[in-house]
């Protein structure tokens, strides 16, 4: 079965500023140029320490790296829900139902609000509490209801991360896998340049050997070049 992106409308949910182009670039890049409708919403962002000359990059410049990013992936929309340190890779103080009603109502882009036909968010095995916390919220946003009284995306998809290879539990193989051409592929790391205050070089796992080397895997694991992979909770046919 194929999917026509040029119907969906997409919303992705990101701890933090580059987790949906390092989860899902290539799908966004791919969806986007078939005509889809692209939404991202970053939960939370701060001043960050890095291998930068000075040592950390500050929230306003991370802010500078999204709209360049926005505007090269060419998203419909973006929001921040949850700015400042005192938010920022401290996710896991908030309440689950405080999260999980942003992203359900409250946000100007929220589940309710925008009516997404694919909802795309970070696993639940990621070592990052920020992470961990973004996709138990969306699970909760999520949950079975009438369809009657709560939007039910068709589509709801985790993304992985080369990093959320570091954890704690066996987790299967990715059970759905999204052929990507070249062309996604360099979208996908052209952004991450973008992230300057993110990328890094081989070896980490932000590298663009990295990001190539797992597009590279996902790929051959379906019998195709290049991919990404995902975990599906939902998929109504």
């Amino acid at each position: 079965m194929t999917t026509d992106w040029a119907q969906e409308r997409i919303l992705v949910f990101a701890p933090h500023p580059d987790d949906e182009t390092l989860g899902c670039g290539g799908l966004l890049s791919k969806a986007k140029r078939a005509g889809a409708e692209v939404l991202v919403q970053f939960i939370t962002v701060g001043d960050t320490a890095d291998e930068s000359a000075k040592g950390f990059s500050t929230a306003e410049e991370r802010y500078a790296e999204i709209k360049k990013v926005s505007d090269h992936f060419r998203w419909d929309d973006w929001n921040m829900a949850l700015p400042g340190d005192q938010f920022h890779l401290r996710l896991d103080t908030v309440a689950q139902v405080d999260l999980a009603q942003i992203i359900e109502r409250e946000s100007p882009i929220s589940i309710a609000r925008t009516r997404p036909t694919v909802v795309l968010a970070p696993h639940r095995t990621s070592y990052n509490q920020d992470h961990r916390a973004v996709a138990e919220a969306v699970h909760t946003a999520l949950r079975p209801s009438n369809t009657a009284l709560r939007h039910h995306p068709r589509l709801v998809l985790s993304y992985e991360e080369a990093a959320d290879q570091w954890r704690s539990e066996p987790v299967a193989p990715p059970s759905l896998i999204v052929e990507l051409d070249e062309d996604d592929v360099r979208a996908k790391l052209q952004a991450m340049e973008l992230y300057g205050s993110q990328a890094h070089e081989h070896p980490h796992t932000r590298s663009e050997t990295t990001l190539r080397s797992l597009a590279v895997l996902r790929g051959m694991q379906a019998g195709v070049a290049l991919g990404e992979g995902f975990h599906v909770a939902r998929w109504l046919a």
